[in-house]
């Protein structure tokens, strides 16, 4: 991709599964991450604010880079029933989330904001995920033994949880990840 070979890609993020999935898809890049307030308006649309996040971030990164360098930023959030879930505050609150989550069907919204000084480009990406009922003692068990407490909802999908407790997914399993690799790839390979 012209992209790589044009730009420094720097990833906007600490997140260890994001790392992950931007390594799988052979681009070299640096990690650069700014403490951004991730308040968004009250009146925005749920499917809007992964976006407008992700965009805060990159805002927050852009200003201070060189010309050569593009920077990725993105956001994830867990809808159910028009609520955000968001990460677990702590122990309580996950086992409250993956509660609500049990046996139910949500919406995972990826939010990504990517662009040079020159240009820029947004999109968001979305999965349906249907969790089956969970016991008490499942939702223990992962809580103890993975401590999800760094992520959107209180779960990792590539964790024990999605392996036993996610039915089925309408969308992309990357997105529910925490990276839409798919679609990154394809404004990646276009970027001029």
């Amino acid at each position: 991709m012209d992209v790589i070979k044009n730009h420094t890609i720097i990833l906007g993020s600490q997140s260890p599964r994001r790392k992950e999935l931007l390594t799988g898809l052979n681009i070299p890049f640096e990690v650069r991450v700014a403490d951004i307030d991730e308040r968004f308006p009250s009146n925005m649309p749920i499917p809007k604010i992964a976006e407008y996040i992700a965009t805060q971030k990159w805002k927050a990164l852009i200003s201070d880079s060189k010309d050569d360098e593009l920077i990725i930023c993105s956001d994830t959030v867990v809808v159910l029933d028009k609520t955000i879930l968001e990460k677990p505050k702590d122990k309580n609150d996950g086992k409250r989330m993956l509660q609500r989550l049990s046996g139910q069907k949500h919406t995972v919204i990826t939010g990504v904001a990517l662009g040079t000084r020159n240009e820029f480009h947004s999109f968001s990406d979305s999965t349906h995920v249907y969790f089956a009922n969970l016991s008490a003692e499942e939702i223990d068990y992962y809580l103890n033994n993975y401590e999800p407490y760094d992520k959107a909802g209180s779960y990792g999908v590539q964790e024990w949880i999605g392996m036993t407790a996610i039915e089925k997914l309408e969308g992309s399993f990357y997105n529910v990840m925490g990276l839409p690799v798919q679609k990154l790839y394809q404004v990646l390979k276009n970027w001029e």
